[in-house]
C-alpha cells in the first residue's frame, strides 16, 4: 500500500500538499477550470516510474499531485461519477470560487434564492472577492483546504488555510475515495 516518512503524518503532509497545488495553479494565472489532481505516493510513483528518480524525492514529498482531464458539466455531478483506484492514496481539487463578506452571507442565507439567482447575487456584490480554493483529501479521512484571495489595488493578495473552509467540498472529494 502506500508508504510514507515515518517521520510524517498525513496531517502534517497535507497541507503542504494542498499549497504545492495552489502554487502549480497560481502558475497559470487566474480565470481556470476546476482541476482535479490524484495524490500517490512518491514512492509508489517511483518504483512504477524509475524516470521520475531525478524529478522526485520521495523524502522531501512524500505525495505527489498528478493532474488530471479537465472536469466537465456540472462538478457535482463530475465527483460522484469518480471512483479512484487503491493506488492513489486522496486527491484535491482546485477551483475558483467568490467570496462574500459575513452581512452578505447572512442576507444571502435568509433570501429565498434558488441557485442562480445566489450565483448572480454573489457576482454582482459589491464587496465580493475572487478566490482559489483547494480542498485535498486523503483515504484516512485527513482533509486541508487552502484559500488565496485575489488581490486588488486596494486590498492585497491574502492566504487562509482552515480544514473546514469547504465541508461540502472535502466530503464530496472523500466520497471518491470509499471503496
Amino acid at each position: 500500500m502506500t508508504r510514507v516518512s515515518a517521520s510524517e503524518t498525513p496531517a502534517v503532509i497535507l497541507p503542504t500538499v494542498a499549497r504545492e497545488v495552489e502554487e502549480f495553479v497560481a502558475a497559470g494565472g487566474w480565470e481556470q477550470p476546476p482541476q482535479l489532481f490524484a495524490l500517490v505516493a512518491t514512492s509508489d510513483l517511483l518504483d512504477q516510474q524509475p524516470e521520475l528518480r531525478d524529478q522526485l524525492d520521495p523524502h522531501s514529498s512524500p505525495l505527489t499531485p498528478i493532474a488530471q482531464d479537465e472536469l466537465s458539466g456540472d462538478l457535482g455531478d463530475a465527483l460522484a461519477g469518480i471512483e479512484w483506484p487503491p493506488a492513489v492514496t486522496g486527491c484535491a481539487l482546485a477551483q475558483e470560487i467568490v467570496v462574500l463578506p459575513p452581512e452578505a452571507e447572512t442576507e444571502l442565507s435568509h433570501g429565498e434564492l434558488d441557485d442562480e439567482a445566489a450565483r448572480r447575487f454573489a457576482a454582482e456584490h459589491p464587496a465580493r472577492r475572487e478566490a482559489r480554493l483547494v480542498a485535498a483529501v486523503l483515504r484516512d479521512g485527513s482533509v486541508s483546504c487552502v484559500l488565496r484571495l485575489r488581490g486588488t489595488v486596494e486590498v492585497p493578495e491574502e492566504f487562509v488555510e482552515h480544514p473546514e473552509l469547504a465541508p461540502n467540498l472535502t466530503d464530496a472529494l472523500l466520497a471518491t475515495l470509499r471503496p
